[in-house]
């Protein structure tokens, strides 16, 4: 918990990081939404607001990217000895990663909150309620779990802030786009299809929509037990990642 307690304080000391990560995702709803609007006028296209389509997607989309850069963090602790004098004290080694992956998760659901509200002032309408916004956060803290493990597992390997920022660069986009977070599934290239399949970010995306339209939940809960798997193996790579860094220092 203190070390929760210590990325906490730290992102409120600076709440502009949250402010600037919720910039991109602005221009997603406000500018896409509107150019992409008469989008939902091609046939087979599942549904009839391109907003209420976007915003489940521009939430995973921000979950994803703001936990990838977590391990950002974990590499500024390095180089500043902090890990060095972390692990001289009896604090459990595991706690180290789960305290990121869960200041993570608060920094999703504070985003995605806000989202949402944006997402409804624009126009999408969340027909399943609390139950459907409550599917949609957890698709979110679920995908930005294993996002924050599997960055900070890769801060420890590489150790350096330009190698991380290549690595989350070259994968993060792509698996967007290999995903329906822009445009209905019954639209994407067969290819697309199915890689998608595999994509963890299409499975939140999935959820997430899903949860809006509250037609099928077992969908909803599929996909989220995808995603909890998802988590549980990036933290399990994350801390053998730890037990590396550990004897090469």
């Amino acid at each position: 918990m203190q070390l929760l307690k210590r990325h906490t304080l730290a992102t409120l000391r600076l709440p502009i990081w949250i402010a600037v990560t919720l910039v991109q995702p602005v221009i997603w709803l406000t500018i896409f939404g509107q150019l992409f609007q008469k989008v939902v006028e091609i046939p087979g296209f599942d549904s009839n607001s391109y907003i209420a389509f976007l915003t489940p997607g521009v939430v995973i989309m921000t979950a994803m990217f703001g936990s990838a850069w977590s391990g950002m963090g974990l590499i500024y602790d390095l180089n500043l000895g902090v890990m060095d004098r972390l692990l001289s004290t009896p604090v459990n080694r595991g706690a180290i990663i789960a305290a990121r992956v869960l200041h993570a998760s608060l920094t999703v659901l504070v985003q995605s909150i806000i989202i949402l509200v944006l997402g409804y002032i624009l126009g999408a309408k969340i027909e399943s309620g609390i139950i459907g916004i409550l599917g949609i956060l957890i698709s979110a803290i679920l995908i930005g779990s294993g996002f924050s493990a599997l960055s900070s597992g890769l801060a420890l390997l590489t150790k350096r802030e330009e190698n991380l920022i290549a690595i989350i660069n070259f994968f993060g986009l792509p698996l967007t786009f290999l995903s329906a977070a822009f445009m209905s599934e019954a639209l994407i290239p067969d290819w697309v299809k199915v890689i998608s399949f595999f994509n963890p970010v299409n499975w939140a995306v999935s959820a997430a929509r899903n949860s809006i339209s509250g037609e099928n939940w077992s969908i909803v809960v599929f996909n989220c037990l995808l995603l909890l798997v998802f988590s549980l193996i990036a933290y399990f790579f994350a801390t053998i990642a730890f037990k590396i860094y550990q004897r090469s220092n």
